[in-house]
């Protein structure tokens, strides 16, 4: 069986090492196969040492694409690009699994990382599908670097026209250019979901009961708050979004990583 590739950015200090390091844990006990995880960032500082870091990169459009950004007021959305990026991977082979830092890992991730082979996956975006959109969300997202050179290569070529194209969202950027060039796959919605959206009850009853975890949820996605620090220790901060303590978040995240890591990477 191949190696799966797994990969994630990490800019500036929003989000901790325990980010990474957990979600390497989650993709490593959840995939069948040998694992190679890189992350790109650089803040490497306290990133478990089996994670293959990647430089975060200058890229020569980056001062066009921040300018057409700031007018969108979508400052550093796009950064993610760099990982679409021909050559990036040394010695890279076959696809590449990538997540945003804001998931949880909670079931079996082999079927997602072999469905739809050649075509760029993701799921589809929950605010864009209720409107009517066919936006991909950005959480979860497969494609090849050697099959999608133009990933890479589209937004390089012409920055600003892409930034505005795209209104400032890498998603929509990502999701319409794979479909412009129909090589576009969704990924299965019970596969990857919301925490907010989907293991969230409407009020009154999120007072009363915990955040449930369907039942065929391989990704929980923490786009927007609650993350998942406030997820576990119950989230106060809006009365549509408030919710219990979460105790599968806690064990997902925290617990199993901690036991498959060692309490000093966990």
């Amino acid at each position: 069986m191949s190696l799966a590739n797994v990969v994630c950015i990490k800019w500036g200090t929003l989000f901790g090492p325990e980010y990474v390091n957990r979600l390497y844990s989650g993709v490593r006990r959840n995939l069948s196969r040998d694992v190679r995880f890189l992350c790109m960032t650089e803040h490497a500082e306290g990133i478990h040492p089996d994670v293959e870091i990647l430089d975060l990169p200058a890229e020569p459009f980056h001062e066009e694409m921040n300018a057409a950004l700031a007018v969108a007021n979508r400052q550093g959305a796009m950064r993610k690009v760099s990982l679409f990026r021909p050559g990036l991977i040394p010695d890279l082979d076959g696809p590449i699994l990538g997540f945003d830092l804001d998931v949880v890992i909670t079931g079996p991730l082999d079927e997602i990382h072999d469905m739809a082979p050649g075509k760029v996956a993701m799921r589809h975006d929950w605010v864009e599908a209720r409107r009517g959109r066919a936006t991909g969300h950005g959480s979860v997202f497969r494609y090849d670097p050697a099959l999608h050179p133009w990933l890479y290569e589209t937004l390089a070529a012409s920055p600003t026209a892409e930034v505005e194209k795209a209104r400032g969202s890498e998603q929509r950027y990502t999701s319409t250019l794979a479909q412009e060039k129909g090589a576009f796959a969704y990924l299965p919605s019970d596969h990857v979901v919301s925490f907010k959206h989907d293991c969230l009850d409407l009020p009154p009853m999120n007072y009363f009961r915990p955040p449930r975890l369907p039942l065929n949820a391989r990704v929980v996605c923490f786009h927007g708050r609650p993350k998942m620090p406030e997820a576990v220790a119950g989230y106060k901060g809006s009365w549509l979004r408030h919710s219990l303590p979460c105790g599968w978040l806690k064990d997902h995240w925290i617990d199993r990583a901690r036991a498959d890591l060692g309490e000093a990477w966990g």
